[in-house]
């Protein structure tokens, strides 16, 4: 599978951190490159894994971790800052219940998108994750608009060819027996540019990838209620994010990572601060 590189600001203080986390890191079958600097506090690894699973091999070390830049890697100036992020649940997201979580999205290449994320406090089982027209959750999931369809086609899989499925039918993701999913998708018809600005949708049922029998089928899917949804909005590309203390309150990353857990607002793993305004993406 495509890889991508994820930049971590990592709390480290002397040679003996910058080994365990290496040794840790480099554990994970699917990593394909680890560069840390203590001097600038960063680790960067090259992988085709969920960031939210390299960061919880981090912190089995004992340091903390946050998520700083997320990118392709490559040259090319236009894709290297092709990043963006989406809040589920918690207070610049919506969300049913305790149904929340962080979707990111990068341009991998021209023709790659790449959506991971992790979401809880789903069922177990699959459910249908999707892309909408409209960046507007005033009124929770419903004002988000239709499936993102940007050809006039009917809705589908992400395994269809364009003239079978919407732009936003990203199929679906599972939830594990903790109602946790983490996911690595690699689509071939989204792209960074076409979904910021919009939003995405968790759905409480499996997608039917438009194979239903039901006329609702081949329009929007039958994939039941939307759970939780968020607006897709730019985030910070390899390198772009040199953030270290909020203007909004003043609090330093480490203190915004911490405000999460002490709040209950999103399980561990899940780093992007939901209870203050400012976000280090």
């Amino acid at each position: 599978m495509a890889s991508t590189k994820v930049e971590f600001a990592v709390q480290m203080t002397c040679e003996s951190c910058v080994n365990k986390i290496k040794n840790a890191v480099e554990q994970l079958n699917g990593v394909e490159k680890v560069d840390i600097s203590l001097e600038k506090g960063t680790v960067v690894i090259q992988s085709n894994l969920p960031s939210s699973l390299i960061q919880n091999k981090i912190e089995s070390t004992g340091r903390k971790a946050v998520l700083k830049g997320y990118g392709s890697g490559k040259d090319d100036v236009s894709l290297s800052s092709a990043a963006a992020v989406a809040m589920l649940g918690g207070n610049t997201g919506y969300g049913a219940g305790t149904v929340r979580g962080i979707v990111r999205f990068v341009q991998l290449d021209p023709e790659s998108c790449v959506i991971e994320g992790t979401i809880d406090g789903l069922t177990p089982g699959e459910h249908g994750l999707h892309v909408h027209e409209c960046g507007d959750i005033t009124e929770g999931c419903n004002s988000v608009g239709d499936h993102l369809n940007l050809f006039g086609t009917k809705h589908g899989g992400p395994m269809d060819n364009s003239s079978n499925r919407h732009t936003g039918d990203l199929g679906n993701i599972i939830a594990e027996d903790d109602g946790r999913a983490s996911f690595r998708l690699v689509d071939k018809l989204l792209k960074v540019y076409d979904a910021i600005g919009r939003s995405i949708v968790v759905t409480s049922n499996m997608d039917d990838l438009g194979r239903g029998s039901s006329p609702i089928s081949i329009v929007n899917g039958n994939s039941g209620e939307r759970l939780a949804c968020g607006v897709i909005s730019r985030s910070a590309g390899l390198f772009e994010n040199t953030k270290k203390i909020c203007a909004c309150d003043g609090l330093t990353l480490w203190d915004e990572r911490d405000r999460p857990a002490k709040n209950n607002e999103l399980s561990q793993g899940v780093s992007v601060p939901t209870s203050s305004l400012c976000t280090y993406l």
